[in-house]
Order: structure tokens, then sequence, then C-alpha cells
């Protein structure tokens, strides 16, 4: 009997420490889930979603735009001729010519033909020298595709007398440049050819129906002169010089130049596709 009430005591024990084991085990889970479920929404609330990530991807960068600096004015054009003074003289004074190491260095007169000029000076007065003078076809503002200045051949070495020294393959390579001086520009022009022919229209040729057809007339005056300068194509404008010469009857000596910038690059024709409209 007695033995019996200690086996059951024992079981009771048992039973008491296995419940008690239990509950602290089961008070163990409680708190570690709890725990990962506190830790989870901290997450849930600190990572970003997908579309937060999208978002930070895909919104552009704040940039800040560097200030343009104004561009400086251009200082507009002083031209070292006084126009002011001649044209009290005389308003058919259009430029000036200049061709350094010779004694060029003379007003452009246009007065609508090719006689007046011929036979007059700058004050109207009858004279045997002449003036200078642009054709008449060409603009006065010298824009036209061929320009062409007349001058006689003078015995005292004035007015268009120096361009038959540029027939001289020396003195042609030693002077390859000229101004034209306008009111409201400078015009810098390259020599690239001198010769004698024949006058007759050809010379003062204007009108061209494409591009290439005044190229072309620019190539064959080059192959006149056996010293003549390169030349790039298309070619914009061309300056032709003459004057009397004496080799055959009624002859011209003719100087041509192209229109080069300051650094002395020539300038192209900025051609339309097919260039075939009619210009001078």
């Amino acid at each position: 009997m007695k033995r019996t009430g200690k086996l059951l005591i024992g079981i009771a024990v048992i039973l008491l420490l296995v419940a008690g084991t239990a509950a602290v085990v089961g008070q163990f889970a409680l708190n570690r889930n709890s725990a990962e479920s506190s830790e989870t929404q901290t997450e849930s609330q600190t990572a970003p979603t997908t579309a937060q990530v999208t978002a930070d991807l895909t919104e552009p960068e704040t940039t800040t735009e560097a200030e343009t600096e104004p561009e400086p004015e251009t200082e507009p054009y002083v031209s070292p001729i006084d126009f002011e003074s001649l044209w009290e003289k005389n308003p058919d004074v259009i430029g000036w010519i200049t061709i350094e190491g010779t004694r060029i260095d003379y007003p452009i007169l246009y007065s609508g033909d090719n006689d007046y000029y011929l036979h007059h000076d700058i004050d109207g007065n009858e004279t045997v020298a002449g003036s200078i003078l642009l054709d008449m076809e060409d603009k006065t503002d010298m824009t036209s595709r061929h320009n062409v200045i007349y001058g006689h051949r003078m015995k005292d070495g004035s007015m268009f007398k120096d361009v038959i020294r540029f027939r001289e393959e020396q003195f042609f390579k030693e002077h390859p440049y000229y101004t034209i001086y306008l009111p409201d520009r400078e015009i810098r022009l390259k020599v690239i050819s001198c010769y004698y022919a024949a006058n007759s229209y050809q010379l003062r040729r204007m009108y061209f129906p494409t591009q290439r057809a005044f190229d072309k007339f620019v190539e064959r005056s080059l192959e006149k002169c056996p010293y003549a300068a390169e030349v790039e194509y298309p070619v914009k404008s061309l300056f032709t010089l003459i004057t009397c010469s004496y080799e055959v009857d009624d002859a011209r000596t003719v100087l041509l130049a192209v229109e080069v910038d300051e650094d002395g690059n020539q300038i192209l024709a900025e051609t339309a596709a097919g260039g075939q409209t009619e210009t001078r």
C-alpha cells in the first residue's frame, strides 16, 4: 500500500515537471514569434518597395544648367576709306581698290554704262586717263558671280598699267593678294590667273546657267596662264581686272582673282541641289 502511494506521488511529480517544461518552451516560442513579427514589421516599414526602386531608377537627376554667357557684340565695320568725303565729291563712288606693290590705289565708280568713266575722272572732268569703273551689268555691292572692273593702261604708269606686271611669273607669285574696300565690308582677293587675249564678250561674261558652267569658265581661264594658282570648286565669285594690251589687235590683259577669308582660305559657293538657276 505504501509502495503504491509512493508510485503515485512519483508520477505526479513527473507530470508537474513535464507541464512546467512545456510552459517554458511555449513561452520561448511565443517570445520568438513575437520578435520575428516585430522584425518583419520593421523591415516592411524600412525596405523599399519594387515601385519605389523603379521610381528611383527612372527619376532623372536634377542638374543645374550652366548659365549661357551672352555672345560678345560684334563691332560695326569701319572702313579705312572715307566714303563720306568721296560721296560729297561724287555719289557714283562704290568702292576702292588697292593692290600692294603697285600704283593701283583708286576709287571705283559706277555710272550704269561702260563708257562715261572711261573718259571722265571722279570730278566729272573729261580726261584720257578716265577712272576705274565697274561693269554696267554688275551689282554695285559686288555680290555678282563675276565682277568685272576696267581701267586704262597709261604710259605714265597710272590707272591699271601695273596689271600688266602680273604677267611676269615672279611678280605674280610675290603679290598674291589685293583688297577691294566697300562702305560696309572688305573683299580680300587672291590672284589666280593673268593672260592677254583678243577683246571679246567672253572676257566679261556674266550669265551662267549652272554652277558647273561657271566653274568651267574659271577652269578655262586658268588654262591660259602657265603659272596659274590652284583653285577649289565650286567657286563663289570671280573678280576680273581688264586693261588694254597690244600683243594683238584690240587685245586685253586680264587679271583674275577669287575671294578668300582673312586667313587666305578660298570662300566656296553654297549651291542648291542641281544648281540650275541662272545667276550672274
